[in-house]
Order: structure tokens, then C-alpha cells, then sequence
């Protein structure tokens, strides 16, 4: 799963025993070289999936990391591109690799951002938050955006209960609730907190329209389902916000 320049054993466990800013500044010079950052299949059908959608102006990745997601924005915004992490290491790796983009460290609950771009995306962090921060991230993007602006992002398709997949996320969730609930500072990462329904409802509370498309390059699993939506949240043209 780790190519030999990716984290020891050692420094895995340093990270998971950290807290999540903590851990994330220490993984962050080795992030890219493991199966956490989201893989280019994935940021490419985001791509392809939003591409009839632009183009767009100013682009914002929320929960940047080391600026993956600026893979997917790049061809798609024609102004700004940010990037927002309350991790000052990956930050740091991000500005290396893309420093033509702008960088913000913040709180993710707190965007820091009014009414300031067309396109919004988050890759694989929504499972750094409790499903009752949310809302907050949710209505932070939504000020963030101008009116008629989208926020997108990809959720992947539940594993059957056949799969071993299925019984890995839960066993990995199960035994992050235990480490958490021995262990200070918490380390928030779990896998089966966003179901699509719970995504929906509470985009909708934060006043979206929300919609979903299939990522068609990820394929279908044997049921026929896709393995991968890309979610549409659309802020209206007007609105009293």
C-alpha cells in the first residue's frame, strides 16, 4: 500500500496517536506516497464530471492537504485557485508543489471566505469531521460561494456486505472510536460517517440545491450501481443569504 518513500510503521503510529493537525504536519513530506491521498482516477472523473458544468471563475479545495484537488480546478478555472488546510505542513508541501496557487491556513468550520468563488471542491475529508460539524463546514462553503456557485465532491458507492472491503472500513471506524474514546487528543478519520442521505440533508439545510451525477470512468460495481457520485450542491442565484 506504501511505496518505500512513504511512512514508516514507526510514523504511522506517531501520527495516528497525534492530533489530526498534529498528525497531518507530520505526515505531510510523505503524504503523496500513500494510499491516503486521493488517486488521480478520482480527481480526474471529478474533472471530467464538471467539465460541462464551466467554465468557472475562481476556484476554492477545501481541506486542500498538499493541493491534490488543484489537479481537478486547474483546467477549470479560468481565475484565482486557493486552497484551504488548518495543517501549516501540508500547506507547506502544497505551496512547493503549486506556489502559482494561494495557500490559507483556517479552520475548515470557520472558512474565512465571503462570497469569493464560482467552484468549490473537497476530496476525502469529510471524514476528518463529526457528522455535527457538518453544517458548519457546509454553511461556510456556502458564504464562500458567489450566487449560482457549486460545490462539488465525490462520494464513493457503500461496499456490500459480502465485500471485504465492507468489513475492513468498519473494523478501521471501530477501532478509531476505541482509540479515541482511551486516547487524548482525539484523532477524527472515520470511513462510514457520510452516507449520501445524511450528505444531502444537510446541504439542503444549508441552502443548496443539491444534485448528483455518476463518475462514469470509476466504473460500476456488480450490482450495476456506480462506484462513485459526484455530489452537486448549487448555491441559488438569489438569495437571502
Amino acid at each position: 500500500m506504501f511505496s518505500p518513500q512513504g511512512p514508516s510503521l514507526r510514523e504511522l503510529a506517531v501520527q495516528a496517536l497525534s492530533s489530526v493537525e498534529r498528525g497531518y504536519d507530520l505526515l505531510a513530506p510523505k503524504f503523496d506516497h500513500t494510499p491516503f491521498r486521493t488517486p488521480d482516477r478520482v480527481l480526474d472523473a471529478t474533472a471530467e464530471a464538471l467539465r460541462p458544468l464551466g467554465p468557472f471563475g475562481d476556484g476554492l479545495d477545501v481541506c486542500c492537504g498538499t493541493g491534490a484537488g488543484v489537479r481537478a480546478l486547474a483546467p477549470l478555472c479560468r481565475g484565482t485557485i486557493t486552497g484551504v488546510d488548518f495543517s501549516a505542513g501540508m500547506l507547506a508541501q502544497a505551496r512547493r508543489a503549486r506556489p502559482d496557487a494561494a495557500w490559507v491556513r483556517a479552520d475548515v468550520r470557520e472558512l474565512p471566505f465571503g462570497a469569493a468563488f464560482d467552484l468549490a471542491v473537497t476530496f476525502g475529508a469529510l471524514g476528518h469531521l463529526l457528522p455535527a460539524e457538518r453544517p458548519a463546514l457546509f454553511a461556510g462553503v456556502h458564504r464562500a460561494l458567489r450566487p449560482g456557485g457549486l460545490f462539488a465532491f465525490p462520494l464513493g458507492a457503500p461496499p456490500p456486505p459480502t465485500s471485504v472491503l465492507y468489513w475492513a472500513l468498519l473494523g478501521f471506524d471501530a477501532a478509531m472510536r476505541i482509540r479515541n474514546a482511551v486516547w487524548r487528543p482525539p484523532f477524527v478519520m472515520y470511513y462510514r460517517t457520510c452516507p449520501l442521505g445524511a450528505v444531502r440533508d444537510d446541504l439542503a439545510a444549508a441552502g443548496f440545491t443539491v444534485t448528483t451525477v455518476p463518475l462514469a470512468s470509476l466504473g460500476r460495481r456488480g450490482d450495476g450501481a456506480p462506484r462513485g457520485r459526484l455530489v452537486l450542491a448549487r448555491k441559488p442565484r438569489t438569495t437571502g443569504a
